[in-house]
């Protein structure tokens, strides 16, 4: 199994002047669950190189059992602060692809030409596309191989307003994951506010937030199991 791994590089939470980046739960729990099942995980980003760490997901509340593992791994370490370009990466390499969150995707994957024209190439190839918390954004302009949305009648899950809401970034982020996907015509649905949540629809897999993205990981290695 080969798997594609896509980190956002944007580190700016809008014009407040905090950072933000990526969330590291979401990213060392799929990372850890996808390698222990025997996956070879190759990490991109649009800039390459080390990419932003939203640091309240480096806070003591934020952590979990695989970001504790991450903190001791130094080989996992240097191959997150050694991302790949994602120009440089090609669908046809890889059986699947995983999208962490944090909130730097809704600024720069969301929109980036490369991010858009790559998970239309594994949606054209019947492979497995996976995002989690605020990744779903990254379909914000993807299509499927009918050229409507993406998520246009799928089953979706992605970071809730009311998540949004208690972060108080309502304001801040350029759009809101789950008004986004149901204006895409996706069949949104939520579990409890930063309870694990995850639906599968054919090859996509979504999930809610942080808690869910070992679970998002688990769904992927599902379909690619079959």
């Amino acid at each position: 199994m080969n798997i594609l791994m896509v980190l956002t590089s944007h580190d700016q939470l809008g014009d407040t002047g905090q950072k933000t980046g990526f969330w590291l739960e979401e990213f060392a729990a799929p990372y850890y669950a996808l390698t222990d099942a025997g996956a070879r995980v190759v990490v991109a980003s649009p800039k390459g190189g080390q990419p932003p760490l939203d640091p309240k997901s480096d806070a003591p509340d934020a952590q979990s059992d695989d970001t504790r593992r991450f903190k001791a791994d130094a080989a996992t370490q240097k191959v997150l602060a050694n991302t790949v370009r994602l120009d440089s990466v090609s669908a046809d390499d890889f059986d699947a692809v995983f999208y962490p969150g944090g909130h730097g995707p809704l600024w720069d994957l969301a929109e980036d030409g490369h991010s858009i024209s790559l998970i239309e190439a594994f949606v054209r190839a019947d492979k497995p596309v996976a995002a989690v918390c605020h990744a779903p954004g990254v379909f914000k302009s993807v299509k499927g191989k009918d050229g409507e949305p993406l998520v246009k009648g799928r089953k979706v899950a992605g970071f809730t307003n009311t998540e949004e809401a208690a972060v108080e970034l309502t304001d801040i982020v350029p759009f809101l994951v789950e008004d986004m996907l149901k204006a895409n015509g996706g069949d949104y649905a939520k579990g409890p506010d930063w309870g694990s949540f995850v639906l599968t629809d054919g090859q996509l897999v979504t999930g809610q937030n942080p808690a869910s993205s070992r679970a998002a990981a688990e769904a992927l290695l599902g379909l690619l199991k079959r």
